[in-house]
């Protein structure tokens, strides 16, 4: 289906009214909330957080509220804001992404790439769940933890978890258990090389592609005999069990490989403790171990469940590559849309902040993915400047901009599309953007 600039901000506004329409499932006091006849309404509050850019509070609510005499003091948008539970937010980034249901897809399968990024938050000392001393003279800070599920062909979000305290694998197996979407590919860097997380997929009929450690580590290769070659393609069906047994490792074949797993390692589908006295049966995990070169001198090596009839090793390197996607969408988000801007210390309401910037991430990629560019003979192909598209998009909600406008707004600030072009990664220490250097 072909969705139209206005049909889909028809369709946000009314996943907001949604949730406006029933305050109390998500403020604090039910009965108390909201209850009498104020300027910032619910439905007022939600919108309002929904549409906040990177300024102070004061000057967004000058903005939102057209610079009206009448416009309420930031410390009145505070005492209403603390009255709303994040779920508020959460329930309308999932409504929206249940309205608009997932089309592009490649070879048939949805690819979701599922990562996570810390956030700096102002330090509060009195958080101890988000608060780190510092080491080596470096100062206190508080972090939380995001973690996503992106779609790689529709550049959405289509289901967030924030922790206080980082947890990635479980952030991943909750992920995988509550998506209700058929042919999905899970795609994951080797933070999230686990078998309880390839388990959890395949009980799902999903399909997965994590990059592991490569052989001379401390990771899963580690403990299989693999091909000592620098490339290879290896189908693997292993027997995972807590259970030490002579006969079974004597059974072990090139195509099949017994994998005791010690009794700390988590396996939600093994008893957590082996007995003697019983015999479990071995848990059956598909797997195929394909290393690949992507450099002069420097291999990855990735374990899957696609099989070679479907995916070819060349296929898989390309299909993993694609998981760059869920990088540059976590910049634009902080960068662009403005994540890195919170308006507050307290821990609920950013992750109301959170979730309200999640959705409008998705919304202004909703829109971009209406607009056609033509494509004139050119040295470079174009796409949509994003950047440009977000302030677009989150204006069109505050105010009633024609949709042929915005279309026309959009198209006109694109960018040339550069293949091929990369850079050494600068990793960094990022500190919590204060309060008091706002833009003006």
């Amino acid at each position: 289906m072909q969705y139209t600039v206005r049909s889909i901000k028809k369709k946000f506004v009314r996943c907001v009214k949604e949730v406006s329409d029933t305050p109390w499932l998500y403020t604090k006091n039910p009965e108390k909330d909201f209850t009498r006849n104020r300027k910032l309404t619910f439905e007022k509050m939600i919108s309002l957080i929904l549409c906040i850019r990177g300024g102070s509070l004061t000057n967004e609510l000058l903005d939102c509220f057209k610079f009206n005499p009448d416009t309420p003091t930031t410390s009145a948008f505070v005492q209403q804001r603390l009255k709303i539970l994040p779920k508020a937010f959460e329930s309308v980034f999932h409504k929206l992404n249940n309205t608009f249901p997932l089309q592009k897809k490649y070879k048939g399968y949805n690819l979701i790439a599922v990562d996570g990024s810390d956030l700096h938050i102002p330090t509060d000392i009195n958080d101890k769940e988000t608060y780190f001393p510092g080491r080596n003279g470096q100062k206190p800070y508080n972090l939380l933890h995001l973690n996503a599920a992106y779609d790689l062909c529709n550049n959405r979000f289509i289901d967030a978890i924030v922790q206080k305290s980082k947890n990635e694998h479980k952030a991943f197996v909750d992920m995988v258990d509550r998506l209700d979407i058929s042919k999905t590919i899970f795609i994951a860097d080797r933070n999230y090389e686990s078998y309880n997380n390839m388990a959890h997929v395949q009980e799902k009929d999903y399909k997965f592609l994590i990059r592991i450690k490569d052989i001379n580590s401390t990771g899963i290769a580690s403990g299989l005999s693999l091909p000592d070659k620098d490339e290879f393609d290896l189908p693997l069906h292993l027997l995972l069990t807590r259970q030490k047994s002579r006969e079974r490792e004597s059974c072990s074949t090139d195509k099949i490989r017994y994998k005791v797993l010690s009794n700390s390692s988590p396996f939600d589908y093994l008893p957590k403790r082996s007995n003697k006295a019983i015999t479990i049966t071995p848990y059956e995990l598909f797997t195929r171990i394909v290393r690949f070169k992507i450099s002069d001198d420097s291999y990855e090596m990735v374990i899957t469940n696609l099989t070679e009839d479907e995916f070819s090793s060349d296929e898989i390197k390309a299909l993993y590559a694609l998981r760059w996607g869920i990088e540059t969408s976590f910049r634009d988000l902080k960068y662009t849309v403005g994540l890195l801007y919170f308006h507050t210390k307290k821990v609920e309401c950013i992750i109301q902040e959170i979730f309200a910037q999640l959705t409008m991430y998705n919304f202004t990629q909703m829109i971009v993915a209406t607009v056609s560019i033509q494509q004139k003979k050119r040295t470079h192909s174009y796409k949509v400047n994003f950047s440009a598209a977000a302030h677009i998009c989150r204006q069109y909600l505050r105010i009633n901009i024609p949709p042929p406008e915005v279309e026309a707004l959009i198209l006109k600030h694109i960018v040339p599309i550069r293949p091929h072009r990369n850079q050494r990664r600068q990793m960094t220490t990022k500190t919590v953007v204060s309060f008091m250097y706002r833009i003006a």
